[in-house]
């Protein structure tokens, strides 16, 4: 090979090497396919890299890289995915920024920087946010002070036994049904203790997923529901097995402490407030709800409070729709995809992913009461009650990733591509916007002549 031929592949590797190390440092974040692949084909545009061809799943990545008649193919293996909504958007605004004439050198740097940020929120934070999420879901599936109350302090406890077990790098189906045990027995002891200190009040035992929905694994459950939409089968199949496996670790420690207690089969009595009160008290525990979420997941603040806005306009108009006797499955339909359209468009205002704004304002709708009815199904080995819960609870669910996968592709033109090329993807008005902004180019003129602010 001549010395010419040996420095062109030399530069194609270290050129594909940063496009890699983007997409796994996106990938081991949390978000879905599509996003990684869209920042490693912005990256690998700037680098000088013709085309880009990747193929994504939970844990690797392949990717080939063409450039100047040379090619050349590299697999990356990352771990488990963590969420990190903060990291997502500095990866996320990195690709953006990056220029035609920048150099794979550069890039590095760059992403050292964010390697090296640390997280937003200290462990007691993030613990009073799983609390306050829970505690909130506790009470839209209409619980009261009481069950909102040990929902929220098991919470607390199973999140910081999910944090302290995950440092020791445990596998994490472990982590998380010992997680789930920790958080259900507390549940339950508090539910027996405060019956102990004040007589004749129960806790209704319904409210005990409540306390575990700290560890429902949403940005794998709806990254999977778009990358499937996209027919991005090895990215979707393999997220979505992952969610069933820690869905079923989860309930494994939920099943042992109900079948325990022999909890009963029947629901939750909804409170009886009138519409206005009861509307307004749904919109604050959607808020809190929302925004406790966005805070385990290490949102930033500003992003966390508009997905908390978000989220709180679209589950109650689902919530009151239902009352009013709209078909459930409907209702979340219609609810998630107004969250993925407001979330559309707030996105470029705030230069955040969508994916960060509209995933804790779609969790807060997740059916609890369905799946509580469908695990004490299974303990009775009463398999029509189990079966008909668990299709109602699954229903709701697909529904409610349908409603981002439609928002998606009524706004995204790149959604629209059957075959994209990810060096040359489609933008919107909006989009273009974004990056100007990023970049400091002055604004455009506008149709009229007049520049844009």
């Amino acid at each position: 090979m001549s010395a010419e031929g040996t420095s062109r592949d030399a530069m194609l590797a270290e050129k594909s090497a940063a496009v890699c190390r983007i997409g796994s440092l996106m990938l081991s974040a949390g978000t879905g396919s599509y996003r990684v692949k869209l920042c490693m084909g912005r990256v690998a545009a700037a680098l000088g890299i013709d085309q880009l061809e990747a193929q994504v799943s939970l844990t690797e990545i392949v990717a080939t890289t063409r450039a100047h008649g040379a090619f050349r193919t590299q697999v990356v293996e990352v771990p488990v995915p963590h969420v990190d909504a903060d990291r997502i958007e500095e990866l996320m605004r990195l690709s953006l920024r990056a220029a035609p004439g920048t150099t794979a050198a550069e890039f590095h740097a760059e992403l050292d920087a964010v390697v090296a940020r640390r997280a937003l929120y200290p462990r007691w934070l993030v613990v009073a946010g799983a609390a306050m999420a829970c505690a909130a879901f506790a009470f839209l599936n209409n619980g009261r002070w009481m069950e909102c109350l040990a929902a929220g302090l098991a919470a607390a406890l199973g999140k910081f036994v999910q944090l302290s077990l995950r440092r020791f790098r445990l596998n994490p189906l472990a982590v998380v049904a010992v997680a789930s045990f920790v958080a259900c027995l507390t549940f339950m002891l508090l539910a027996n203790g405060i019956a102990l200190i004040i007589p004749g009040l129960s806790v209704e035992a319904a409210a005990f997923t409540s306390a575990i929905l700290f560890l429902v694994p949403g940005f794998p459950l709806l990254t999977a529901a778009l990358d499937l939409a996209r027919f991005d089968f090895s990215s979707g199949v393999s997220r979505l097995l992952y969610t069933v496996m820690i869905t079923v670790a989860a309930s494994l420690g939920g099943w042992l402490v109900a079948w325990g207690f022999g909890l009963p089969l029947t629901p939750i009595t909804p409170p009886e407030l009138a519409p206005g009160p009861l509307a307004l008290l749904r919109a604050v525990a959607s808020f809190a709800g929302v925004l406790g979420f966005a805070l385990t997941f290490n949102t930033p603040l500003r992003v966390g409070l508009v997905a908390a806005t978000i989220g709180s306009i679209a589950n109650v108009l689902r919530l009151s729709a239902v009352d009013l006797g709209v078909n459930a499955l409907a209702a979340a339909l219609v609810a998630t995809t107004i969250v993925g359209l407001l979330a559309g468009s707030v996105n470029q205002r705030l230069l955040a992913p969508r994916i960060t704004l509209s995933v804790p304002a779609v969790l807060i709708m997740i059916p609890g009461a369905s799946t509580y009815r469908a695990m004490v199904g299974m303990i009775n080995e009463d398999a029509l009650a189990a079966l008909t819960n668990f299709t109602a609870a699954l229903g709701v669910v697909v529904c409610l990733a349908a409603g981002l996968a439609v928002a998606r592709m009524v706004t995204d033109p790149a959604w629209i591509s059957a075959a994209p090329a990810w060096t040359r993807m489609p933008s919107t008005p909006a989009q273009r916007e974004l990056r100007r902004r990023i970049s400091g180019d002055p604004p455009r003129p506008d149709a009229g002549g007049r520049r844009r602010e």
